[in-house]
């Protein structure tokens, strides 16, 4: 059963953070292994992709399970996966590290993308890249992949916890990504991820302010409490270099 959906108001903060400040947040809560090694975005200047995980799993194909005709059927895993993924998760799709099949093409993302769904990530690759790209889907992989699925890949799990690029990934746990890749948040942790993160971009707008009048980063970056109240005063008189600049 789908988990419930991310609130809004923690989905419009993370929009505003980046991946970086998001694995910091988390390593400070003693979570190291949450951002997916070699995993990147298929399109450069694809917007950003948060929302909470439906998964699907693969195991490798066996001959006598797996054809094409079997894939033609409507209660294939794999063609249900995009079919139920709720408007605004994600659909992450373990592929155990496979780029041998695809693990979409551009019409699944096209339905994915009509139904409201935030995005795709996959340890694999997808097929007609171009295609998908052309959706506007947010979609993660590590390489491209373009043999039908079958061959080399047997849907059997849907929205159950998974590893994808090594990172366990549990129903309702948020990804979110961007050009420097996708960080997996668990779901309990989202909201307060999600301040933090958005806390040290805001300290940072005050930092990179500084640095371009010339200051050492020393006693500036990583943040002190002399410079932390240095940065209350200066949201305080009205963020004087950024003012007027914020999106």
């Amino acid at each position: 059963m789908a988990r419930p959906g991310l609130e809004d108001g923690v989905r419009r903060k993370l929009h505003r953070v980046g991946t970086a400040n998001v694995a910091n947040a988390l390593l400070a809560r003693g979570f190291r292994n949450v951002m997916m090694p070699g995993v990147r975005a298929l399109a450069d200047g694809q917007e950003k992709l948060v929302g909470p995980a439906y998964t699907l799993r693969f195991i490798p194909a066996r001959e006598d399970l797996d054809s094409m005709a079997d894939y033609s059927r409507d209660d294939n895993l794999h063609r249900l996966a995009i079919e139920q993924c709720p408007p605004g998760a994600v659909l992450v799709i373990d592929a155990f590290g496979s780029s041998d099949a695809a693990s979409m093409g551009d019409l699944m993302a096209e339905r994915l993308r009509h139904r409201g769904v935030a995005g795709v990530v996959t340890d694999g690759g997808f097929r007609d890249t171009e295609g998908i790209r052309s959706t506007g889907l947010p979609a993660y992989q590590r390489r491209t992949a373009a043999p039908a699925t079958p061959i080399r890949m047997h849907p059997i799990a849907l929205d159950e916890p998974i590893g994808c690029a090594g990172v366990a990934i549990y129903p309702g746990d948020v990804l979110f990504g961007d050009g420097d890749g996708i960080v997996v948040i668990p779901g309990h942790l989202a909201s307060d991820v999600a301040d933090e993160a958005l806390a040290a971009v805001e300290y940072e707008e005050f930092a990179a302010a500084e640095i371009r009048r010339g200051r050492s980063i020393l006693g500036l970056f990583p943040s002190t409490e002399e410079s932390r109240s240095e940065y209350e005063n200066w949201v305080a008189v009205g963020r004087p270099e950024t003012k007027g600049q914020q999106g």
